[in-house]
């Protein structure tokens, strides 16, 4: 059945869902492709963390205290990512971003971070500047510090040096302009706000060299990315990271962040010789709700099952792309592994000033976005996705099949080129 518009004055409210699928109150199903902004990475009610929460539900929700839950957890993303030998959990991805931003400036006793234009790494002050910058104020061949929101301090912006992403030479140039007062260079290897395009080898290894040659941190952000590959991201791009910064899958549908490194930096938070270097706490940090929950999902999301869903996002972007080609369309869909983004345009996508969408296709987006909805796909607002373990090759091929035919209907109603 069609689905009820995402926008007023008919907004679908979920009222269940299972697997790749959704019921909202009208009692219409709707195809999950945003998959709760990609943290749902075996779908819905997933069998074995819905079997797991109602094993400790009754011995109650949270504590204050340590339970062995957290411990399991934190076991078995060390087991699969040996570099990160201590984890600390939090009670969102924002959280452990900050606390990782937090840790570097401890360590090296620096003010300043660095992060690419565009790129979304939470709620917090300093990692939100130049999240939404335009061609009005983001500067020239050098990203300016745009602040994001009102009452942000003007003072964040010079605590931030903005990297043009897939820009090698211009970054190692920046960086070296700055590196006595850079605590950390906050990366996320696929960027989604950037445009959902893999940062290049060579601008891997300008950000790899410069941290390790000025003694800056490395921080890989991988609260979207660590389900592109087994041992996460920073393995996949070749990256040895200082701090990573986790989410979104490793709680298994509940609210779940993690920050976690070698012990020498994550020894910043020992609070058990007096005051630590960076206080560290939250009410439900660690709940063994998110932590069982994470843990079953984390165990079913084995070699195996990473690399058939990696399959599936090869044959999704592909198919999409041959469709679009044959059809004559002025769009394109970016993306690694399970995750994708469609554009409406086809300069190639490199960065985030090369991803950003004119009025006109921003609004064609939001049509699209529409449209997908009303043939029953729900997906992001910005028209990006992420495939889950539920779902089959013929789930994809319609899925790409829906989403051509939606950008079809909106190019015919109103042509963005």
């Amino acid at each position: 059945m069609r689905a009820a518009p995402f926008f007023a004055p008919q907004p679908p409210y979920a009222m269940s869902a299972a697997g790749c699928w959704i019921t909202d109150a009208d009692g219409r199903k709707v195809f999950d492709c945003a998959n709760n902004f990609f943290s749902l990475v075996h779908g819905h009610a997933f069998p074995p963390v819905i079997e797991a929460l109602h094993k400790v539900l009754d011995d109650g929700t949270a504590f204050g205290l340590p339970t062995t839950s957290e411990t399991s957890l934190a076991e078995a993303i060390s087991a699969r990512s040996p570099r990160l030998e201590q984890v600390r959990f939090t009670s969102s991805g924002t959280e452990a971003v900050m606390y990782a931003v937090k840790a570097a400036r401890a360590i090296t006793g620096r003010p300043m971070i660095a992060k690419f234009e565009g790129a979304y790494h939470g709620a917090y002050d300093h990692v939100e500047v130049s999240l939404d910058s335009t061609p009005m104020n983001w500067g020239d061949s050098s990203p300016k510090s745009v602040l994001y929101t009102k009452g942000t301090p003007v003072s964040t912006a010079t605590e931030v040096l903005v990297l043009p992403y897939n820009e090698p030479e211009t970054c190692r140039e920046l960086i070296r302009a700055h590196h006595e007062r850079l605590a950390a260079i906050l990366v996320d290897p696929l960027a989604s706000r950037v445009g959902m395009v893999p940062m290049d080898a060579d601008v891997r290894e300008v950000i790899q060299d410069c941290c390790n040659r000025y003694g800056i941190l490395l921080v890989i952000d991988e609260v979207v990315s660590y389900r592109i590959g087994y041992h996460g991201a920073h393995a996949t791009f070749g990256f040895e990271p200082d701090l990573v910064a986790m989410g979104k899958i490793i709680g298994g549908g509940l609210p779940v962040g993690a920050v976690a490194g070698p012990a020498s930096h994550m020894a910043v938070f020992d609070h058990t010789k007096g005051k630590p270097a960076v206080s560290h706490g939250g009410t439900f940090s660690a709940n063994p709700l998110s932590m069982t929950a994470g843990l079953a999902a984390l165990q079913s999301y084995s070699m195996n099952a990473v690399a058939r869903l990696n399959r599936m996002g090869d044959m999704l972007r592909s198919e999409i792309t041959e469709q679009l080609r044959r059809r004559e369309l002025p769009a394109q869909v970016t993306g690694m592994s399970s995750l994708f983004r469609l554009h409406l345009k086809t300069e190639v996508i490199r960065n985030y000033r090369t991803s950003f969408p004119s009025p006109v296709q921003k609004t064609a987006l939001a049509k699209v976005h529409l449209a997908m909805l009303e043939r029953g796909f729900l997906m992001t607002p910005n028209c990006s996705g992420a495939l889950s373990t539920p779902m089959s090759k013929t789930d994809v091929q319609d899925l790409a099949s829906a989403l051509v035919d939606a950008i079809h209907e909106t190019w015919k109603q109103s042509p963005w080129e």
